[in-house]
């Protein structure tokens, strides 16, 4: 098995590469890990390759600020079957790898996604880990995963390539695992695969959080396989009907956020339905 990590000056990547050399493997599977580093210069060699892995890793320069770039440069590079990815500001239990195998193995879905749970500071507003709105839950809609995300993901490795188009602006997993889909991939949710992200201080801001569910939600609706204006009417309901329960909540910091962020989402996906996936983001 392939094990994906992409990285853009981020020290942290040397504990991601340490969490996946700790796992404890099912019978018969053995790790390879990938390393696809996405910066103009190879600034992540060093770490990579000096991070005492203990296990073979494969260290790959794949400029330069694109994220679909790096992401490819890794299934390309990818010689199993069956690839994970795992971001490179989280770190991964010792029984990651082996939950999401028998859940892959169990469901016979072609991609089992994980939980990403965040790691609050002692400082973070009690508005934002009430709701938790940090995490990242693997979720079903209307009846069925119908994509996913590439931060906690097994999948046995298709043909598929991210979109160069979508990786600076955000989206490429999730319109890539729409066209997985679309091909006849199925997906399931393995719950008990959680992995872990150290919130960065900088994410504890309500205008950082709504541009993310602004844009969560542009790429959503940009992407969507079918039926975009049954979308854009339904996500415009959506919006305000949220936006009407927020008016109630303006005395309380976390019932307001809930509301008015899932509003932000819904106006979202209006906007990618109809105008697509435009604008820039930053690294992860």
């Amino acid at each position: 098995m392939d094990v994906c990590i992409c990285t853009f000056r981020r020290d942290s990547v040397t504990k991601a590469i340490r969490s996946v050399a700790t796992q404890v493997l099912p019978k018969d599977v053995t790790l390879r890990l990938v390393v696809a580093d996405n910066d103009e210069m190879p600034s992540a060699k060093g770490r990579v390759l000096g991070s005492g892995a203990g296990i073979p890793v494969v260290y790959v320069h794949a400029p330069a600020g694109n994220i679909s770039i790096a992401r490819n440069a890794c299934l390309d590079a990818a010689q199993s079957e069956f690839v994970a990815f795992l971001d490179d500001d989280e770190t991964a239990p010792p029984d990651w790898i082996s939950t999401l195998w028998t859940c892959l193995q169990e469901s016979g879905a072609d991609a089992v996604f994980g939980p990403a749970r965040a790691l609050y500071p002692p400082d973070a507003p009690e508005w934002i880990t009430r709701n938790d709105f940090l995490s990242n839950q693997p979720q079903q809609r209307n009846g069925r995963v119908e994509t996913g995300h590439t931060c906690n993901v097994l999948m046995r490795k298709p043909q598929l390539r991210f979109r160069e188009d979508l990786g600076r602006s955000g989206g490429e997993d999730t319109d890539f695992f729409f066209r997985f889909a679309r091909d006849g991939g199925r997906f399931a949710i393995c719950p008990d695969a959680v992995v872990h992200e150290v919130v960065d201080p900088r994410r504890l801001r309500l205008r950082w959080l709504a541009e993310r569910r602004f844009a969560e939600g542009r790429h959503y609706g940009a992407t969507a396989l079918y039926g975009r204006m049954s979308l854009f009417t339904t996500s415009s309901a959506k919006a305000v009907y949220s936006a009407l329960r927020a008016l109630p909540h303006l005395a309380n910091p976390s019932g307001l956020a809930f509301w008015g962020l899932r509003s932000v989402f819904h106006a979202g996906v209006c906007f990618g339905a109809l105008a697509g996936a435009t604008g820039r983001r930053a690294y992860g």
